[in-house]
């Protein structure tokens, strides 16, 4: 909240601020390799950092250990603790706990924590319904190539884009790995509204892929996608980049307080859970959809303890499939690189809009305009159908948003100025309309 102050505060304020610009250089402070990084984050927080940026579960497994050991600590002035795949965030009030101390303190307990390999931790095996190749992403995708990027690599289908980057046979055995696979959760809340980031446990099930570029500017509410190593479930609609493979249940509830939405928990899933997909069609899920917010419908959840010692020994008994199923997934991912090279596709040349000139009015008309500068994602009427002032007659994609076009009259729609997928300007005409008082 902004509040008005004197020059003189304002002066005495900068200052301030100039006279702690020396301290705060002290921005990442290093240790010996293999050691935590810490980094300043503003002055109210700290990120520590473990390891080099690959997917390791030993490092989700030490950042969960600092993270229990700082919470049974009790420490007046902590905030906030968030932890990530290999780093924890730690928020803390500069009046209550300085900087200095609380780096002290994350190194003392850090020097405390067991050795990783002696670590388990609680584990809920959620089985949650997934609709396969979802209707709901399929229009995503094709809005996508309607009004973003048609000759994209993972379109139409993004399951073909999956199988043929990882050097899979067919889709169906896309298929298989997705419904067979244990999709470990390491971090919630991926952008928002609890959205897992999830990666399975078993390494040949691990489908890997490349991003949408540029991004979507819609996906559907709970659709499932997996980028990078990863899988996400969405927590809303919004854009997105991940490549589809269904969708499933809300994992969020803003209505109500259920057996799986816990009291102050309107979260579905927690830390360490594995997620665990089966089939359902598309109109079983639209219901188990509205069920399960109501609590009609409760997935069924194991409870059991996941050793990392256990699973480690699992990793080096299948080292040598591991090992073959990884190589050639890199032989086939190289290979889809030098396709979209040859192609022409291994760089994105985005559509420059250009004001257009106006396109002509018939004589008794009035012109509904595009609100903003965008792609004409949907035309909502024909020529010789009625409109009212005020009603939405076409809809404009722009910045990851969709904006109504409405029409200025009540009318006869007279003719279309504008196709769908077409770049518009602002203030583009778009269709014409016959008031109804015109003769």
């Amino acid at each position: 909240m902004f509040r008005p102050v004197a020059l003189d505060q304002a002066l005495s304020a900068r200052s301030e601020d100039i006279r702690t610009i020396p301290v705060l250089r002290e921005a990442v402070v290093d240790g010996p390799p293999g050691d935590p990084v810490y980094r300043r984050q503003g002055d109210t927080g700290i990120l520590v950092e473990y390891g080099d940026m690959v997917l390791d579960l030993h490092l989700r497994f030490r950042v969960q250990a600092l993270y229990e050991a700082l919470l049974a600590e009790g420490v007046a002035g902590l905030l906030d603790l968030t932890p990530g795949i290999r780093s924890l965030q730690v928020r803390y009030e500069p009046r209550r706990i300085s900087y200095r101390d609380v780096l002290a303190l994350l190194r003392r307990v850090e020097a405390s924590l067991p050795a990783v390999s002696s670590l388990a931790v609680p584990t809920r095996t959620i089985h949650l319904p997934l609709s396969w190749d979802d209707e709901s992403t399929r229009i995503a995708i094709e809005k996508y190539m309607h009004s973003v990027r048609r000759d994209a690599p993972w379109c139409p289908s993004n399951i073909e884009f999956i199988r043929r980057i990882n050097g899979l046979a067919s889709q169906d055995e896309v298929r298989r790995i997705v419904f067979s696979a244990s999709y470990l959760v390491m971090g919630l809340g991926d952008v928002y509204l609890g959205a897992p980031v999830a990666t399975p446990l078993d390494p040949r099930h691990r489908l890997v892929t490349t991003k949408y570029n540029p991004a979507r500017t819609w996906t559907p509410e709970n659709a499932v996608g997996i980028g990078g190593a990863y899988m996400c479930i969405y927590g809303m609609e919004g854009p997105g980049g991940y490549q589809f493979v269904g969708r499933t249940v809300p994992v969020w509830n803003r209505y109500r307080t259920t057996k799986s939405f816990g009291e102050g928990c309107p979260w579905l899933l927690r830390f360490f859970d594995q997620i665990r997909f089966y089939p359902v069609e598309h109109a079983e899920l639209h219901q188990l959809r509205h069920d399960i917010l109501s609590g009609r419908f409760e997935p069924k959840i194991e409870t059991s303890e996941f050793r990392l010692a256990d699973y480690d020994a699992f990793l080096s008994a299948e080292a040598d499939s591991i090992a073959s199923f990884r190589a050639t997934q890199r032989r086939a991912f190289a290979d889809e690189r030098e396709r979209w090279k040859a192609a022409g596709l291994d760089a994105v040349v985005e559509d420059v809009v250009v004001a257009a000139e106006p396109s002509p009015v018939p004589a008794g008309c009035i012109p509904a305009v595009s609100p903003t500068a965008g792609a004409l994602w949907k035309i909502l009427v024909a020529p010789g159908q009625p409109v009212q002032a005020g009603e939405t007659v076409a809809i404009v994609e722009s910045m990851k948003m969709e904006l109504a076009c409405t029409s200025p009259e009540s009318g006869i729609v007279e003719c279309l100025l504008a196709a769908e997928g077409q770049p518009v300007s602002p203030g583009q005409n778009l269709l014409a309309i016959k008031p109804s008082d015109t003769p």
